[in-house]
C-alpha cells in the first residue's frame, strides 16, 4: 500500500461536524457502500485480496462508473475521482469543507482517510476510519519512502481487532472501557451494549479517528481520554467491561506507537493485566490480547499466573508460539524494514536478537486473557494452550466457561453426583484404533461449536456422556453403568467425579439445573 511520512500524514476530517458525518453515512448506505455491497461488487477473491494488502484485483473490479465503484476507489483504494461524478451521490461541498475530501488535480477530489465498510454482529452497517493506506491488511509497509511505518499512524481493522471483538462478552453493562482504542472498533462494539463507553489512547490522532468511526457508524459518542494504559482513568472509576488490543509487540525500543509498548519485554501486557483488577466492578470482565515471553528455565504458564490480580478468576489461552527469529522477522516486515537498506535491516534484526538473548527469551506466545472480578475465596486461574481452529464469535462461550466454573466451585463431589447433566449440542464421539480391531484404542469426544475441543475419555466416560439428557442424576447413571460392566458401584462413584468435572469444565457436559 502507498505510504505517508510523519510530515505528510493527512489532516483529519473535523470531529465537530456530526451533521456532515450523518449526511455522508446516508449517502454511503444509499450507494450500498457496505460490507455486503463490497463483497457483491468485488467478488470473494478480490475482497480477500484486500485483506492481504493487494489492491489490483479490486481496482480491476471497479473500472466502471457506478456510485459504488466510484466510492470504493475514493475511500478504500485512495484513487482521485472526478468532482462532477461524485457530487451526484455525495454531499461533496460539505465533505470538502469539513475535511473528508480534498481537491486534487484537475476537477477531482481525493479522500483524506480510509473508510472501510464493516458489518456489525447484528447486521449493522458500520464504517471504520483509519489513515490512508491502512484500512486493510495491517501496516504492511504504510510508511515513509524508505518503507518504514509512521510512528503515529492509525491502522484499520486487522485480524487482532476482529479476534478481540469476537471473544468479548456481550452482556448489557453500565460502563465499558476500551484501552488503546486505535481506530475505535472495540469502542464501536461496546457502544451497542454499554450505557457509557470510555476510550483511551496515547496517540491523540487515534482518539480523533475513533470519534470519526463512531460518528460515521451512527453510534453514540464515547468519552475520549488521552494517556497510556490506565493513566486517564480516575481512581474512583470502575467498569463492567474492560477491553484492550494493546501495543503488545515485544521489541527493542518503541518505534511504532500502534504496536510497540515502550516497556521492556512483556512488561506492558503484564502491567495491563495486573492493573485491571482494581478497575473492574464486581462480576465485571477484562479481556485482552497479549504477547508473553517464554524464558529459559521458567514455566510460561506460571509466568502468566503471576500476572493475574487478586480477586479475579482468569482464563488464559495461548493460541500461537513463535521462536525469536520468526517473531523478529514478522514484526520487522510489519514495519516495512525489509524494503529498505539491507544492511540496516540486518542491523535491526541483530538488535532484536540481542534483546531476546539478554532476557533469555527463547520464544514468544500470543493469545487471549480474560479476567472476571469475583468474591470467591479461592479464584480459579486456568492457563492452557489451544492452537486449533475455533468458531467465532466466542463471547457466549467465554461467558459459559465462567458460569461452569461457578457451578463446579459450588459443588463438591457428592453434589456433583446428585446433579443432572446434558450433553452439549453438536458433541460427537469418535473411536480411534487400528482398522479391523474389535475394540478402539481410545474414545474421543469432539465439539463442533465454540472452542471445538476434543478430549479422550474411557469407556465409562463415553457411556456416561452419551446417557446424559438431564433426566437422571450422575450417581444413578453411574450405578447403572456399574451394573452393566460388572464394577463395584461405590468404587465407580469414587473415581468418576474427576472425569465429570473435567467434562463440565471444558463444556462437553452442561448442568441441567
Amino acid at each position: 500500500m502507498g505510504g505517508v511520512s510523519n510530515a505528510t500524514l493527512s489532516p483529519l476530517p473535523s470531529a465537530d461536524r456530526p451533521d456532515v458525518a450523518a449526511r455522508l453515512r446516508e449517502a454511503l448506505l444509499a450507494a450500498s457502500f457496505t460490507a455486503d455491497g463490497l463483497l457483491d461488487l468485488l467478488g470473494a477473491p478480490a475482497y480477500a485480496a484486500l485483506a492481504r494488502s493487494e489492491t489490483v484485483p479490486a481496482l480491476r473490479a471497479t473500472r466502471g462508473d457506478t456510485p459504488l465503484e466510484t466510492l470504493v476507489r475514493l475511500f478504500l483504494l485512495q484513487q482521485p475521482v472526478p468532482h462532477a461524478r461524485v457530487e451526484e451521490f455525495l454531499p461533496v461541498e460539505a465533505c470538502l469543507e469539513s475535511g473528508w475530501l480534498v481537491p486534487t488535480g484537475e476537477d477531482a477530489v481525493a479522500a483524506t482517510v480510509d473508510v472501510r465498510p464493516y458489518g456489525g454482529p447484528g447486521g449493522e452497517d458500520w464504517f471504520i476510519i483509519s489513515d490512508l493506506g491502512c484500512a486493510v491488511g495491517g501496516a504492511g509497509g504504510s510508511g515513509s519512502e524508505g518503507g518504514q511505518a509512521d510512528t503515529a499512524v492509525v491502522l484499520g481493522v486487522g485480524g487482532a481487532s476482529t479476534t478481540l471483538a469476537g471473544i468479548t462478552v456481550r452482556t448489557p453493562v453500565s460502563a465499558a472501557l476500551d484501552l488503546g482504542t486505535g481506530s475505535g472498533i472495540q469502542a464501536l462494539h461496546a457502544a451497542q451494549h454499554a450505557t457509557r463507553v470510555t476510550a483511551t489512547d496515547l496517540n491523540p490522532r487515534a482518539l480523533h479517528i475513533t470519534s470519526l468511526t463512531l460518528a460515521l457508524s451512527g453510534a453514540p459518542a464515547a468519552d475520549l481520554r488521552e494517556g497510556s494504559l490506565f493513566e486517564p482513568v480516575r481512581d474512583d472509576e470502575t467498569y463492567d467491561l474492560i477491553v484492550s488490543n494493546p501495543p503488545f509487540v515485544i521489541s527493542p525500543g518503541a518505534r511504532l506507537t500502534y504496536r510497540d509498548g515502550g516497556m521492556g519485554g512483556d512488561d506492558l501486557c503484564r502491567s495491563l493485566v495486573q492493573g485491571a483488577g482494581e478497575r473492574l466492578s464486581e462480576g465485571g470482565f477484562a479481556q485482552f490480547l497479549a504477547n508473553w515471553q517464554h524464558v529459559e528455565g521458567e514455566n510460561w504458564q506460571d509466568r502468566l499466573r503471576s500476572w493475574v490480580p487478586r480477586g479475579c478468576d482468569a482464563w488464559i489461552v495461548q493460541r500461537e508460539v513463535q521462536d525469536v527469529t520468526q517473531y523478529a522477522e514478522l514484526w520487522l516486515r510489519d514495519a516495512g524494514d525489509h524494503r529498505g537498506d539491507q544492511a540496516e535491516y540486518q542491523a535491526h534484526y541483530d538488535t532484536w536478537l540481542d534483546e531476546f538473548e539478554a532476557r533469555k527469551v527463547k520464544a514468544v506466545g500470543f493469545g487471549w486473557i480474560t479476567l472476571r472480578r469475583t468474591t470467591a475465596a479461592e479464584p480459579v486461574i486456568t492457563v492452557e494452550e489451544w492452537p486449533h481452529p475455533v468458531e467465532q464469535p466466542l463471547g457466549d462461550a467465554v461467558l459459559a466457561h465462567f458460569g461452569r466454573l461457578d457451578y463446579l466451585r459450588a459443588h463438591d463431589d457428592a453434589a456433583l453426583l446428585a446433579g443432572r447433566f446434558r450433553l452439549a449440542t453438536e458433541v460427537v464421539q469418535e473411536q480411534v484404533g487400528l482398522p479391523g480391531a474389535e475394540d478402539p484404542e481410545h474414545v474421543v469426544l469432539r465439539q463442533h461449536r465454540g472452542m471445538r475441543r476434543a478430549t479422550k475419555v474411557d469407556t465409562v466416560g463415553a457411556g456416561f456422556a452419551g446417557v446424559c439428557d438431564g433426566s437422571l442424576s450422575a450417581g444413578r447413571i453411574l450405578d447403572a453403568i456399574a451394573q452393566l460392566v460388572g464394577e463395584d458401584p461405590v468404587l465407580l462413584r469414587d473415581r468418576t467425579p474427576a472425569q465429570i468435572r473435567l467434562l463440565v469444565e471444558q463444556g462437553f457436559l452442561e448442568p441441567a439445573e
